[in-house]
C-alpha cells in the first residue's frame, strides 16, 4: 500500500506539473501577452496541489489506518471474545495482524483463520478507500489549480509560500517531536512518582527495580558519571592534542592518512567496541588490578585485596567508551582549529611567537566554543552509550569507587527495564520513564552550562 500511494503521488505530481506547464505555454505563444511567471512556475504550482492531498492522505493513512482496520474489526467479533482483557484482546488482535499461530486463551483454529480472513478483507477495503481517496483529491487539485493559472497570475510568489511554509512544517515536525518526548516522559514519570518518592528515587541507594520493591536510582548515576569521566580522560586529551597535530603540524600526506583513520572509528559498531571491552581490556585491567593487590600485600601494605579485579568492570568500559568517542572530539577540534582565520597565525608569528605559543595562546583560544561544543557532544554520547556497558562493565547497581568493581548506568536499566513482559502500568515499567526524564535534565544541564562557558570565554576577532 505504501508504494502504491508513493506512485500515485509521483505519477499524478508528474502530470499535474506537465499540465501547468503546457498551461502556462499557451499563454507565452499567444502573441503579445506576457505571463507574470514563467512555465516551470506554473507546473509546479499545479504539482504542489497535485501533491498535497496525496501526502494528506498517506499521512492519515499511516497514523489512523491499523487503528481504523482493528477497530472494525473488534466490531464484529464474536460475543465470545467479550471475556478476554483488553491486552488479552490486544494481543490477538497483533497476532491477526501477523498472521501468526493463535495465544493460548483462543480456542479452535478455524475460529482464528476466520478472523483473520476477515480482517484481511477489512485492511484491503481499507487501503483501496485510501487510494481513490488519494487519487480523487489529487485530481481535483490538479484541475482547481490549472483552473487559476493565467497569464497575470503570480505562480512564482505562490510556489515560493508553499516552500515557505513546508520548510516551516519540517521546522514544527522538530519541535513537535521534542515536545512530544518531554511531555511523555514528563507525563509517565509524574505516574511513577505518584507511587514512588521523589526523593527515595533520586537519594535511594538500592536499586532493585525487577522486583518492584527498591527505586533508589543513585547508584545508576554514579555508575553513569563514573564510566563517562573514564572515558573523556581519554577522548578529551588524546582527541584534542590529535586535533591540533592535524591543524598544525602534520603535513598535507600524514593528515590525509591518519584523519580518515581516526574518523573510521566513529563507523565501527558499539557491538565491536564492546567485544573488544569484553575480551581485551577487561581481562587487562583485571590483571593489572590483580597484580596491584599482590604487590600491596608483598610490601606490607595491606592484609587483602584492595581493588575488586572483578572480570568486568567499569575502568574497562570507560577506556573503550573513550576510544569510541575519540572522533567526534578530534575532527570538530580539527575544523574548528582550522576555522581560525590565518591573519591570527600570522599577528603571532610577526611578534615573535614560536608555533607553541601561537598555538596556546592564539589559535586555542579562538577555536574554544567549537572545542567545548566538541566536548560536550562527546560527554552526551558517552552518557547515552548501552552496549559497552552492557558487555565491559556488567550491570550491578551500586556504589564503588573501585574502578575495577563491576557497575551499570542508566541507559543499560532503561533497556532491561522496557525488555520482557511485565505490565505496563507497573512501577517497574514506569521507572525506566523516570530514569530517561533524568537522563534528559543532565543533558540540558550539560548543554547550558557549555552555553555559559562558551559566553564568558568567547573571543572575538575582527
Amino acid at each position: 500500500m505504501d508504494f502504491l500511494l508513493l506512485a500515485a503521488a509521483v505519477t499524478l505530481a508528474s502530470f499535474g506539473f506537465i499540465a501547468g506547464r503546457l498551461r502556462a505555454e499557451q499563454f507565452s505563444f499567444s502573441g503579445d501577452i506576457h505571463p507574470n511567471s514563467r512555465p516551470n512556475a506554473h507546473g509546479y504550482f499545479v504539482l504542489m496541489w497535485s501533491l498535497v492531498p496525496v501526502v494528506l492522505i498517506g499521512l492519515g493513512y499511516v497514523l489512523f489506518g491499523e487503528g481504523a482496520s482493528r477497530a472494525i474489526l473488534r466490531s464484529e467479533l464474536p460475543e465470545g471474545f467479550s471475556i478476554l482483557t483488553p491486552g488479552e484482546l490486544t494481543t490477538y488482535l497483533d497476532t491477526v495482524a501477523r498472521a501468526a499461530r493463535m495465544p493460548d486463551f483462543l480456542s479452535g483454529e478455524r475460529v482464528f483463520d476466520t478472523v483473520t480472513e476477515r480482517y484481511g478483507e477489512i485492511r484491503g477495503t481499507v487501503n483501496m478507500v485510501t487510494l481513490l481517496a488519494a487519487c480523487a483529491l489529487s485530481v481535483a487539485g490538479m484541475f482547481v489549480a490549472r483552473r487559476c493559472l493565467s497569464p497575470g497570475f503570480r505562480a512564482r510568489q505562490h510556489v515560493e509560500s508553499g516552500i515557505e511554509w513546508f520548510l516551516f512544517l519540517c521546522a514544527a515536525v522538530a519541535i513537535a517531536t521534542t515536545v512530544g518526548i518531554v511531555a511523555s516522559l514528563v507525563f509517565e514519570s509524574l505516574r511513577f512518582f505518584s507511587e514512588v518518592p521523589v526523593w527515595d528515587f533520586v537519594l535511594g541507594t538500592r536499586w532493585n527495580a525487577q522486583t518492584n520493591a527498591e527505586f533508589g536510582a543513585l547508584p545508576l548515576f554514579f555508575g553513569t558519571f563514573m564510566i563517562s569521566f573514564f572515558a573523556m580522560m581519554i577522548a578529551a586529551p588524546v582527541g584534542l592534542y590529535a586535533a591540533i597535530y592535524l591543524s598544525e603540524y602534520a603535513s598535507s600526506q600524514v593528515r590525509a592518512i591518519i584523519k580518515p583513520v581516526l574518523e573510521v572509528l566513529a563507523g565501527i559498531p558499539t557491538v565491536v567496541y564492546g567485544f573488544f571491552a569484553l575480551l581485551v581490556i577487561a581481562p587487562a585491567v583485571r590483571s593489572v588490578a590483580l597484580w596491584i593487590n599482590q604487590m600491596l600485600i608483598a610490601w606490607g601494605l595491606a592484609d587483602g585485596a584492595v581493588l575488586a579485579a572483578q572480570p568486568t568492570s567499569a575502568l574497562a568500559a570507560g577506556i573503550v567508551m573513550g576510544i569510541m568517542v575519540i572522533p567526534f572530539v578530534s575532527s570538530l577540534s580539527d575544523d574548528v582549529i582550522r576555522a581560525v582565520p590565518q591573519s591570527l597565525r600570522d599577528g603571532a608569528y610577526a611578534m615573535g611567537a614560536t608555533k607553541s605559543e601561537a598555538v596556546r595562546q592564539v589559535i586555542v583560544p579562538a577555536a574554544l566554543p567549537g572545542i567545548i561544543a566538541a566536548l560536550l557532544l562527546a560527554v552526551s554520547r558517552a552518557i547515552g552509550e548501552t552496549m559497552i556497558v552492557v558487555m565491559a562493565a556488567g550491570q550491578r547497581a551500586q556504589i564503588s569507587t573501585d574502578p575495577t568493581s563491576d557497575l551499570t548506568t542508566i541507559t543499560v536499566q532503561i533497556v532491561a527495564l522496557l525488555t520482557g513482559e511485565s505490565e505496563f502500568d507497573s512501577p517497574k515499567t514506569l521507572s525506566a520513564f523516570a530514569l530517561g526524564l533524568v537522563l534528559f535534565i543532565v543533558t540540558l544541564l550539560f548543554n547550558l552550562v557549555a552555553i555559559n562557558v562558551v559566553k564568558r570565554f568567547r573571543e572575538k576577532y575582527e
